[in-house]
């Protein structure tokens, strides 16, 4: 199989050289396209997830020899949520070299984060199935780079952080308010406001809601900080 002129590019982009080429047109597949005669990347998707989560559980352990797991366990979930994968999918352009059906197209799928950190996954079973365990966790550490050194950062979740500063307080719980959304059903974007009944307050925008969420809880986090 001769893989097309934007898959080539794709290749050189990974820095991995197909010797089965099919195994990357099967990757780029997504289900909205699949057929009798072309198999779509689900099953390299779960494949996929796991060779991520093993070599993101190494790559852990080697950085930090003394982190327990209580400590490793967050820094694991934020390099491999789903956010995470569809950002490195964005940085190697793999929305451009998606096979869509119509409707996913038309409905935006190229940008879509769910399914670019499907693909993302796909690509790594790809390269797992064509070059081997070392191949792919070569290609991951390549892709994910920097993230894992500085993991710790990422790995703070804002909301369990405020939650537990009001609870410190007798406060109740915070809460979390749509108070506006914009853009077209494909690509929406919210805007969410983290509420104290101290009346403390601060709001994020985001295009998911979850996003949107931990983005007003670390603004109002660090208004509080500030007030302190």
């Amino acid at each position: 199989m001769k893989l097309s002129g934007d898959l080539k590019a794709f290749e050189a982009r990974i820095g991995h050289k197909f010797a089965k080429p099919e195994l990357l047109s099967r990757a780029v597949t997504h289900a909205s396209m699949s057929s009798a005669n072309r198999d779509d990347n689900q099953r390299l998707e779960f494949l996929g997830d796991r060779v991520l989560g093993l070599v993101m559980a190494e790559a852990l352990l080697a950085v930090d020899l003394k982190a327990s797991e209580g400590q490793l366990a967050p820094r694991f979930n934020a390099l491999v949520r789903k956010e995470t994968c569809a950002d490195v999918a964005r940085e190697i352009d793999l929305g451009h070299v998606l096979k869509l059906g119509r409707s996913e197209m038309i409905s935006g799928g190229r940008r879509k984060q769910a399914l670019l950190g499907d693909a993302i996954e796909a690509v790594i079973a790809a390269v797992y199935l064509d070059g081997g365990f070392e191949a792919a966790k070569a290609l991951v550490l390549r892709l994910w780079g920097k993230r894992i050194d500085t993991v710790e950062e990422d790995a703070r979740d804002a909301k369990t952080a405020l939650q537990e500063w009001a609870q410190a307080r007798k406060f109740a719980p915070p809460r979390y308010v749509q108070t506006a959304r914009s853009g077209p059903d494909h690509q929406p974007v919210f805007t969410i406001a983290a509420q104290l009944e101290n009346g403390a307050e601060a709001s994020a925008t985001a295009p998911s809601k979850r996003a949107a969420e931990q983005a007003a809880a670390t603004m109002l986090l660090a208004q509080l900080e500030t007030d302190t």
